[in-house]
């Protein structure tokens, strides 16, 4: 397989056997807080405009359809505080047992006028009864502690590109390394397909940017490459 597709996963998705798919870790648009208060001043105004463009959100429809694809529910899904009731009550009628996974930051962006500083994201893991957790004492940590990856973030120009470290303990953990496959909906960077390249795993990834996608291509190329070479 290993594919990504320039186009709206919920068309991509279409192609995609039922029940075929081992494991879902994805980035979807966060549901953006505009009420309350923060503060981004002229510095971080291009930063604000950039997340406001990736902001709405994603609907019971879509999480229904990408369920169906999966053997068994196993999925990874980043979020804030706005979207935690969602997911939760929505994997909950599923009966799936859930894990709440956190990214706190050591400098984050200082918007923190009349609220706490947005210094924490939350990675929400839910599996249905007898789906595994693999992996070893120094990938099934809970929370990570690290600065801002500002170097991805130039690197790849995606303003909430998450750590590649961080995805591969998730592909580590949640596969045994070769023969399945992992769709990522929500492509960006696709820091998914980067571990699994890294790790074993098939990919599958849809993303209706075409800037982000050409990005993926190019840094699925050079992780190719660089495989190529260290074999």
């Amino acid at each position: 397989m290993n594919q990504i597709f320039c186009e709206d996963c919920m068309t991509g998705l279409d192609r995609i056997e039922d029940g075929s798919v081992d494991l879902v870790i994805m980035d979807p648009p966060y549901e953006l807080e505009t009420t309350g208060g923060g503060s981004f001043g002229n510095a971080n105004r291009t930063y604000h405009e950039e997340l406001t463009s990736i902001s709405k959100g994603i609907s019971t429809e879509v999480l229904d359809k990408i369920i169906s694809k999966m053997k068994k529910v196993n999925l990874y899904v980043w979020c804030n505080k706005a979207q935690l009731r969602q997911y939760i009550d929505y994997f909950d009628d599923l009966g799936c047992n859930m894990d709440l996974l956190t990214w706190h930051k050591t400098n984050p962006t200082p918007t923190c006028n009349n609220k706490y500083l947005s210094d924490t994201e939350y990675l929400l893991f839910f599996r249905e009864k007898g789906v595994k957790v693999y992996g070893s004492y120094d990938t099934k940590h809970k929370f990570w502690v690290t600065p801002l990856n500002t170097e991805d973030k130039k690197k790849w120009g995606h303003p909430t590109v998450k750590p590649l470290d961080i995805t591969k303990m998730l592909v580590i953990n949640s596969t045994l390394g070769g023969g399945e496959t992992v769709l990522d909906p929500f492509l960006g960077p696709a820091p998914p397909a980067t571990a699994c390249l890294q790790t074993g795993p098939n990919f599958i990834g849809f993303g209706i940017s075409e800037k982000f996608y050409t990005t993926a291509t190019r840094r699925i190329a050079l992780e190719k490459s660089q495989t190529h070479l260290d074999g």
